[in-house]
């Protein structure tokens, strides 16, 4: 065991000789023969993302969405241990916002802004909080538009030499933090898209082939500083679907709690073309001309726990509702999300913290909020986390 997680190897060996494992988790894990391993490849981290670096455009000012030492202090103090940072790359470049970003400017990393990285690193490690570090908007792509990407990050070399180096630049700054402290998650929700700048054009897969390549690429330049760092690859059709093409190599998979849609991004304007006249949502219910319950999500589930059977690392780095969804209905249909989570040993990552789709100040029209310190707190969605 190195930096407190298994290697793969290590795992298949060991789960193929032993009659008993003891997980990163602590508790005892049956071996194979005797009841069906759960995940057992990483800690069951839960907590939260963190939207400071989401937009690639800095905000102004003390914008709301700035987390404080104080959101930090209260995931801790509530029994969470796990915070993911979803960044925008040209967040943290010196570059002209007013104008369109060129193949060049992609490297010129702004030290000042990275420090600002550095202090939620720091700031999450004072409160005994894992930091994962995201891409969410990529070199060459973004499962979101509103930005312009000079190149395209699955069919462009130079967009994956961009990539790689971005990720080298992380590896290094922080080479010699353990796994327990700190992880790379490549890129947020993959998936391949007709047109970059029409959030609803056709998407399909990325072939598995050229996932492979970016990720081993990536995960080495990671490596490169300290060859134990923590590596992980969100799910294929934008975080829903394992990876088998990676199965092999030493890089952990994060799935999606947003199963159905219709579910966790009821009215969202950027998820529907007409969400004021969607019908709302039950749990469980008819939707869309289909009846969901429970056993769709275990249905939905099951290859990744399959996976996580398999020795590979399984996390669910994003997970929620957005504020149109009717309070019962997110919370039951929530419920069962993290039952099925629970159940298999996988950990989770609410989006997010403070805001829409969070724990505080969510804007909710059907929530009796408790006051906290100023911000309003959804109680009962506190309640249910606690519980898993």
């Amino acid at each position: 065991m190195q930096n407190n997680l298994l290697t793969r190897r290590t795992f298949l060996k060991q789960t193929g000789i032993a009659t008993t494992v003891v997980g990163l988790t602590g508790g005892p894990l049956l071996a194979a023969g005797m009841v069906s391993p759960s995940q057992t490849r990483l800690p069951r981290w839960r907590g939260f993302n963190l939207l400071d670096f989401f937009s690639p455009v800095p905000r102004p000012g003390n914008h709301k969405n700035n987390t404080t030492e104080d959101d930090f202090r209260w995931m801790r103090d509530w029994g969470f241990d796990f915070v993911r940072l979803p960044m925008a790359y040209p967040r943290y470049l010196d570059i002209d916002y007013n104008r369109k970003i060129t193949p060049e400017e992609v490297y010129k990393i702004d030290e000042k802004k990275v420090e600002e990285v550095d202090r939620l690193v720091n700031l999450a490690h004072k409160y005994n909080l894992h930091m994962s570090l995201n891409l969410h908007r990529a070199p060459g792509y973004c499962v979101n538009s509103g930005f312009h990407e000079p190149y395209n990050l699955w069919k462009d070399q130079e967009a994956q030499d961009a990539f790689n180096f971005h990720w080298n630049f992380w590896g290094t700054r922080y080479k010699g933090m353990t796994n327990k402290l700190v992880s790379f998650d490549l890129v947020n929700e993959p998936g391949m898209r007709e047109d970059m700048n029409d959030q609803h054009s056709k998407r399909s897969s990325v072939p598995g082939s050229v996932y492979r390549k970016v990720a081993f690429n990536a995960s080495e330049a990671i490596r490169e500083a300290n060859p134990n760092h923590l590596v992980i690859a969100d799910g294929n059709d934008t975080g829903s679907s394992v990876i088998p093409e990676i199965a092999d190599l030493d890089i952990a998979q994060s799935c999606r709690g947003y199963f159905p849609h219709y579910i966790s991004h009821y009215k969202a304007p950027w998820a529907f073309k007409d969400p004021e006249n969607l019908p709302e949502p039950k749990w469980p219910g008819m939707i869309d001309g289909r009846y969901y319950s429970k056993k769709d999500l275990e249905e939905f589930y099951q290859p990744w726990i399959d996976l996580a059977k398999q020795g590979v690392g399984v996390h669910c780095g994003e997970c929620g509702c957005w504020t149109k969804t009717p309070h019962d209905v997110f919370l039951s249909w929530f419920g069962d999300v993290l039952d099925i989570l629970t159940e298999n040993n996988i950990g989770w990552g609410l989006w997010n913290f403070r805001g829409e789709f969070g724990l505080l100040d969510s804007k909710r029209e059907d929530v009796a909020y408790e006051d906290w310190h100023g911000h309003q707190l959804d109680r009962k969605l506190l309640t249910l986390l606690q519980k898993h």
